[in-house]
C-alpha cells in the first residue's frame, strides 16, 4: 500500500486575510497532490490550510492542545486531543514528512525549531529565519509563493531524513 505524505502547515492562530489566503492556497495544493494535511487543529492559519484542503477533498488531521475534540476547527477530519498545551507542537512536527511554516509567532518558531532538531524538512513562506554563528541556517528553505511551498514540501518530504 502506498503511504501518503503527511505535510504539516504551521502558522499563527489568528491571521490577516492575506495570511488566510496563503494558508488556504497551501492546503488546497497539498490536497490536490494527495498529501494528508497535519496541523494544530485550531483557528487562524490552521483553519485556513484545513479549509483549503477540504475544498479539494483532502484529508486533515489536527493535533489539538486541549482535551476536547470539539475544539477543532470545522475543517478537521481527524481531531486528536493531546491535553499537552503548546508542548503538542513537537507532536505536530513529528507526525510530518515535511512542514510548511507560513508567517507565525513564537508557537510557529518553536515548531520550526523542533523540525530542524528532528531533521524534518522546513519550507518557509514569509516566516522566521534562523542564523547560527552569523550564517543563515540552510535548514529553512525559503519560498515566495504557496505553489513553491507545496512543490518543495512534497519533494523534500519524499527524501529519507
Amino acid at each position: 500500500m502506498k503511504q501518503r505524505l503527511h505535510i504539516g502547515v504551521l502558522g499563527p492562530n489568528t491571521c490577516t486575510r492575506e495570511e488566510y489566503e496563503l494558508g488556504y492556497a497551501v492546503g488546497a495544493g497539498l490536497a490536490e497532490a494527495g498529501a494528508v494535511l497535519v496541523c494544530g487543529g485550531l483557528g487562524g492559519m490552521m483553519e485556513a490550510a484545513a479549509e483549503g484542503a477540504k475544498s479539494r477533498d483532502g484529508v486533515t488531521v489536527g493535533l489539538l492542545p486541549g482535551e476536547e475534540a470539539q475544539s477543532a476547527n470545522a475543517f478537521i477530519d481527524i481531531p486528536l486531543p493531546t491535553g499537552l498545551g503548546p508542548v503538542r507542537n513537537v507532536l505536530v512536527v513529528r507526525a510530518c514528512d515535511a512542514v510548511i511554516a507560513i508567517r507565525g509567532g513564537y508557537g510557529t518558531l518553536s515548531e520550526v525549531a523542533f523540525a530542524l532538531r528532528l531533521g524534518v524538512p522546513v519550507i518557509g513562506l514569509n516566516t522566521w529565519s534562523a542564523v547560527k554563528d552569523g550564517q543563515p541556517d540552510p535548514g529553512i528553505h525559503a519560498v515566495d509563493t504557496p505553489e513553491e511551498a507545496v512543490r518543495l514540501a512534497l519533494e523534500q518530504g519524499k527524501k529519507p531524513y
